[in-house]
């Protein structure tokens, strides 16, 4: 049985009003969506010096992530899912 590319991950996806500040308009797909979010995060020094899985947004993140409270980084895939179509 032949192993089946996961084509979701690359078909290219809306990029809602809000992300589309943090890392550009699209389509894109998830990978670069995600790429370009950890771009941001790194350019902006969001990551907690103690815990560098830990995002603490700014004004634009917090829009994403729907508040300013710190949040892990898996949290933060299931949040910024919501702003794709």
């Amino acid at each position: 049985m032949a192993k089946k590319n996961n084509e979701s991950f690359m078909k290219p996806m809306t990029v809602s009003k809000e992300l589309s500040e943090v890392i550009g308009s699209g389509p894109m797909p998830r990978t670069q969506v995600t790429k370009k979010i950890w771009d941001y995060i790194k350019k902006h020094k969001r990551q907690d010096p103690e815990n560098k899985r830990n995002i603490i947004p700014d004004e634009k993140l917090a829009k994403v992530f729907g508040s300013k409270m710190t949040i892990n980084m898996f949290e933060m895939t299931k949040k910024v899912n919501k702003h794709l179509s």
